[in-house]
């Protein structure tokens, strides 16, 4: 599970607290608080900070899948992974 969907889970579970089941909400709260108590964060200049969440908010995504594919690039770039392939039958949005 990823933090985005446990967080959803959540927000869903607020929105219907009457009608969802204690050992239910039991299991949310654990696995909310086991994502938590394994978040890392990476310290950043303030700099660097404000332009990935300027960024991050101009694409409408999460900084942190933000930096995820800021990262996956920059490998893929350098040769430390392999270039993903593209499906050429595949429809694509936007344009070239």
């Amino acid at each position: 599970m990823t933090r985005r969907s446990i967080a959803e889970e959540l927000e869903g579970a607020a929105d219907r607290i009457a009608d969802i089941s204690r050992a239910d909400l039991q299991i949310l709260l654990r696995r909310a608080a086991l994502m938590l108590r394994n978040v890392s964060g990476v310290p950043m200049e303030p700099e660097t900070a404000d332009a990935l969440n300027s960024i991050a908010a101009e694409m409408n995504i999460g900084r942190s899948d933000l930096i995820q594919i800021v990262l996956r690039e920059w490998l893929e770039t350098n040769a430390y992974l392999p270039v993903r392939a593209i499906d050429e039958e595949s429809e694509t949005d936007g344009s070239a």
